[in-house]
């Protein structure tokens, strides 16, 4: 199983913009680390224990790791999938568990939470490639 090439597309839109984001983190000052941990460590408490530019740093190199994959034309997409889901899953989870990021007894996001609710964008698309790898394999 290799890669189809109905999943370029989705491949490239989001394997460049998770690069991208990437390579952004591995920038971030002191004040976007501390933004991005508060954030983050809010949804899972156990990230509270790592150091904030440690936790930026840890996510940048992760992102760069999925974006890397999911544009690598030898990863199948069965690999690059799943590292898309588990990568986005980990992000909409902490859209759900913030109340703030939606709006008041609803799954739809508030002003704040507008830009990490494209996360569950993400998270279809990866389930999509696992999906499609299932049918390809039978």
């Amino acid at each position: 199983m290799g890669i189809r090439l109905r999943d370029v597309p989705t491949r490239l839109a989001t394997g460049a913009y998770i690069l991208h984001s990437g390579f952004t983190k591995l920038k971030a000052g002191p004040e976007m680390a501390a933004g991005l941990h508060g954030g983050a460590a809010a949804a899972y408490p156990a990230l509270q224990s790592l150091p904030p530019e440690k936790f930026v740093r840890s996510l940048a190199i992760g992102e760069i790791t999925v974006g890397s994959l999911l544009l690598a034309p030898f990863i199948p997409t069965v690999v690059a999938g799943a590292a898309l889901t588990m990568f986005s899953s980990g992000l909409v989870g902490m859209y759900l568990r913030t109340p703030a990021l939606r709006k008041p007894g609803s799954i739809w996001p508030s002003q704040a939470g507008t830009a990490v609710s494209k996360d569950s964008w993400m998270l279809g698309i990866g389930l999509g490639m696992l999906l499609g790898a299932a049918e390809d394999g039978r």
